[in-house]
């Protein structure tokens, strides 16, 4: 049951990834894909779930693939209807926490001069991660994946989450397709 409330509340806490307004840090973008790999063939995708992946609620679910699906459309792919595509995607969440320590003084020169007081205080700061992976559906094989975390922050506002997530989804599929080298 334990495991069960902190699951909630860290896949709760996800949707915080993709708000923005008050982040300490900046997104993070990492890809990743098959050297050498041509993707000029692929123009079809269609989404599967990754089995044992954390998924956030539906709503959060939902507001997640229509971004990645906007980022795609704008790439000239297409989702498909039916059971064939060129690419299966899939993505998976993490929240995870670190420490941030502050410190600061009061008067004086420091402790150095024997002036003043220092203090310091910690506070924990969650980080949010999406990774999306794509397939090669006929080869059978992973041929390009990224993840893009961020600090969570409490956007309450629908509409600014989507637009917060449309943005993250975007930088994430920025240099989608890879260009092939020369």
């Amino acid at each position: 049951m334990k495991r069960r409330r902190t699951l909630t509340a860290a896949l709760a806490a996800l949707l915080l990834l993709l708000t923005g307004a008050t982040a300490a840090l900046a997104q993070d973008v990492n890809v990743n894909y098959v050297p050498g790999k041509d993707f000029s063939p692929y123009k079809t995708y269609k989404w599967v779930e990754i089995q044992g992946a954390e998924k956030p609620d539906a709503i959060v679910d939902t507001q997640i693939k229509q971004a990645i699906d906007k980022a795609l459309a704008g790439k000239g792919f297409t989702k498909a209807t039916g059971e064939t595509a060129d690419l299966f995607i899939g993505y998976q969440v993490a929240v995870t926490q670190e420490r941030q320590w502050n410190t600061y003084g009061t008067g004086g020169y420091g402790w150095r001069y024997g002036g003043g007081m220092n203090t310091a205080t910690s506070s924990t700061i969650h980080i949010g991660t999406i990774a999306l992976d794509m397939y090669d559906v006929a080869a059978k094989e992973l041929v390009w994946k990224g993840q893009a975390s961020k600090t969570l922050s409490g956007e309450k506002d629908p509409e600014k989450r989507q637009k917060n997530i449309d943005k993250a989804m975007a930088k994430l599929l920025k240099d989608f397709p890879p260009k092939p080298k020369k």
